[in-house]
C-alpha cells in the first residue's frame, strides 16, 4: 500500500482518519487500498448501505484491523456518505500509521 500518512490527522479528541467506504461488495475489506486524490483509505464491506448496517461493519473492521476495542471508534462525519471520517480515542497518530505499516508486512 502506498503511504497512507495523509489519511490520518492527529487532533486534540483523538486520531481522525479519512476512509472511503464501498458498501455491498463481495467481500470485506480494510485497507482495501488507498485513493491519493481524496487522500482516504478504501474500505470494502458486504453489509449494505442500509439502516446503519455498513456503518456498523466497518467500525466493526477497523477496530479489529487497529486492534482497538470499538468503543473506541466513533464516525465523526459522513454517516450517510461513502466519505467518512472516523475519530479514534486512545491511539497516536504514530501507532497508526505504525500498525498500517505492519499489516504491509
Amino acid at each position: 500500500m502506498v503511504s497512507i500518512d495523509d489519511a490520518v490527522l492527529a487532533t486534540a479528541g483523538g486520531v481522525i482518519l479519512s476512509i472511503e467506504v464501498s458498501a455491498g461488495s463481495r467481500q470485506n475489506r480494510f485497507p482495501a487500498g488507498y485513493n491519493p486524490w481524496r487522500r482516504t483509505i478504501l474500505c470494502r464491506v458486504s453489509d449494505p448501505a442500509t439502516k446503519g448496517k455498513a456503518n456498523a461493519a466497518v467500525l466493526a473492521m477497523i477496530a479489529e484491523v487497529l486492534g482497538v476495542p470499538a468503543s473506541s471508534l466513533q464516525i465523526q462525519s459522513g454517516a450517510t456518505s461513502s466519505m467518512k471520517k472516523i475519530l479514534i480515542t486512545g491511539k497516536t497518530r504514530s501507532d497508526i500509521i505504525q500498525r498500517f505499516s505492519d499489516l504491509e508486512s
